[in-house]
């Protein structure tokens, strides 16, 4: 096949080097530096301690990768989710007719862009659970083994099993699920956890967790997804490795106490020392945060269905003002007690 990969970050090159090992034709649209490195140098990934290097063509721009006519069996879209406009703006103006266009992004909603523009029978919904870092721009790291990549359709009786073979063939664990919205939004909830609190506060989940105001303040976030999960009755199903059910069992029955130590303990050996990815995307300056197809989506949909999401819409609110600057970080760096004034604010009104 000939595969174009949207976006040269960790999951685009995971996927597109696994499915190079398989000898498919992979294009990948990245950044100038990648895109440099990478021709230059070759794309490594390490997995199981095994480092392997495949030969992708990395171009930079839209335009180069679809020039001449250029047509691709199948289009990954790995860009980050707010970037995901752009990408869609390019591909109306250069490939009016596409094929396939998987969408890896996190987030809820990220999908209908591309429902909207193409058709659903076009697109695919996907969830990448493999924790992966990108240690140079030439080198992908997977941080743990036994996961892998859920796949579903965005509309009833869409025949994706090709598309699970193809990535099942290259090495990736892939699953099928039947209902899109169970998946990203169960995928959401395991990707909030500890996210949104870990970027406004400047400091990794399992210190966090030690303040019981934060960790309540975690479980209230939680709470709040899954009533309007219930609302839009959408099962909590798990994903390749990374089990929702379980994350939503505790929040629902387990004592704090008990619920504390196993998500203390899930949130530190699922990132490693990693900070999560609201806090690196605050830190880079860029100005955008993936906050708003999380936390955001939430609020945004229990105010729909009306159920009250308070703590979802003041961590949305925050991290977009700090992301803006308008609101100082320093203000918040380690003082959970400033992060609980604002939510306060939400909570009473």
């Amino acid at each position: 096949m000939d595969i174009l990969v949207f976006g040269a970050g960790a999951v685009g090159c995971y996927l597109g080097a696994r499915l190079l090992q398989q000898q498919h034709q992979v294009t990948m649209i990245g950044r100038e530096v990648t895109a440099e490195l990478i021709n230059l140098n070759g794309l490594s990934i390490t997995e199981n301690g095994e480092r392997e290097r495949v030969r992708p063509t990395v171009l930079t721009s839209a335009m180069a990768a679809f020039q001449n006519g250029r047509a691709y069996d199948l289009i990954i879209m790995s860009v980050k989710s707010y970037d995901l406009e752009e990408a869609l703006n390019s591909i109306v103006a250069f490939y009016p007719q596409p094929p396939t266009i998987l969408t890896t992004g996190n987030g809820i909603g990220v999908e209908e862009p591309f429902v909207v523009q193409f058709g659903a029978e076009k697109v695919i919904a996907g969830s990448v659970t493999t924790p992966l870092s990108k240690q140079t721009s030439d080198h992908i790291v997977v941080q743990k083994e036994g996961r892998g990549l859920a796949l579903a359709p965005t509309q009833p009786k869409q025949n994706i099993r090709q598309w699970g073979a193809l990535f099942q063939k290259a090495g990736i664990t892939t699953q099928l699920e039947a209902d899109y919205q169970a998946m990203k939004w169960s995928k959401a909830l395991l990707n909030m956890v500890g996210n949104a609190t870990s970027a406004i506060l400047n400091r990794k989940p399992g210190v966090l967790y030690k303040s019981d105001t934060i960790f309540n303040l975690e479980v209230q976030m939680l709470e709040e997804v899954l009533a309007v999960m219930k609302a839009k009755k959408l099962a909590v199903i798990d994903l390749p490795g990374s089990s929702a059910k379980r994350l939503a069992f505790g929040v629902r029955r387990l004592p704090r106490s008990m619920l504390k130590s196993r998500m203390t303990s899930a949130v530190t050996s699922g990132r490693g020392d990693k900070m999560p990815s609201f806090q690196l995307d605050l830190a880079s300056g860029k100005g955008k945060s993936e906050v708003i197809y999380h936390n955001g989506a939430v609020a945004a949909a229990g105010k729909a269905a009306g159920i009250a999401t308070p703590v979802n819409a003041a961590l949305n609110d925050i991290l977009l003002k700090l992301t803006r600057e308008e609101l100082d970080w320093r203000e918040f760096d380690g003082r959970p007690q400033r992060l609980m004034a604002e939510v306060r604010k939400y909570q009473n009104s």
